[in-house]
C-alpha cells in the first residue's frame, strides 16, 4: 500500500478591489526554498476535506473561506519528490475584510495575483498541480460538495445505505 499524503487546496478568485486576481501564498518549503502555492495543506485526523480547506485557508491567509464546490481531485503517483499525493481542490467564497494576515509561521505572505503574475513565478510553484487546478477552475469545472462523504461511523453509513437499497423502487 502506498503512503498517500491527502491534501486540500483552494482556488479563490478576488472580488471588488481584487477582481481579476487569485489568492496565493508565498511560503518556505521543507527544503527552505521560497515557493508559491494556492492556500493548501494536509488533511488532519478526524477532519473532513471541507473542514481541512477551511482551516488551511484561515491559517495561511487569515481569512474565512466557505467552500461552494470541488474543482477537482488530483493524484501524483509519484510526485517529483517521490512522494504520493491526493489533492482535493475547492473553490468558494471569502470574507476578506482588511489585510491578509497569515497565521502559519511557514507562510511569508499572502498575495492577490493575476494569472500573469502566477505564470511569472512558475519556476517557484510548489507543485505542478497549481496550474492544473487553475485550468480546471477557469474551464468551469465544478463538482457538488455533496459528492464528498466523511464519517467517523462506518456502521451508520452502512445502515443508511442498506435502508436506501431496501426501499429503492426499480423503474
Amino acid at each position: 500500500m502506498l503512503p498517500i499524503h491527502v491534501t486540500v487546496a483552494a482556488v479563490i478568485e478576488g472580488q471588488g478591489e481584487h477582481k481579476g486576481k487569485f489568492l496565493m501564498v508565498e511560503e518556505k518549503s521543507s527544503t527552505g526554498e521560497i515557493v508559491f502555492n494556492q492556500p493548501a495543506g494536509h488533511l488532519e485526523c478526524s477532519e473532513s476535506l471541507e473542514q481541512a480547506v477551511i482551516r488551511e485557508v484561515k491559517e495561511e491567509t487569515g481569512i474565512d473561506f466557505k467552500p461552494t464546490a470541488l474543482v477537482g481531485t488530483y493524484t501524483l503517483n509519484p510526485a517529483s519528490n517521490s512522494r504520493y499525493y491526493q489533492r482535493f481542490c475547492f473553490t468558494g467564497n471569502v470574507a476578506c475584510k482588511g489585510l491578509l494576515a497569515p497565521q502559519d509561521s511557514d507562510i511569508i505572505a499572502a498575495h492577490w495575483m493575476t494569472i500573469e503574475d502566477i505564470v511569472a513565478v512558475l519556476p517557484q510553484h510548489r507543485s505542478g498541480l497549481i496550474v492544473q487546478c487553475f485550468q480546471d477552475y477557469l474551464s468551469g469545472q465544478r463538482y457538488p460538495l455533496s459528492s464528498l462523504i466523511c464519517s467517523d461511523d462506518e456502521e451508520h453509513i452502512q445502515r443508511q445505505g442498506i435502508e436506501f437499497l431496501q426501499s429503492y423502487q426499480w423503474k
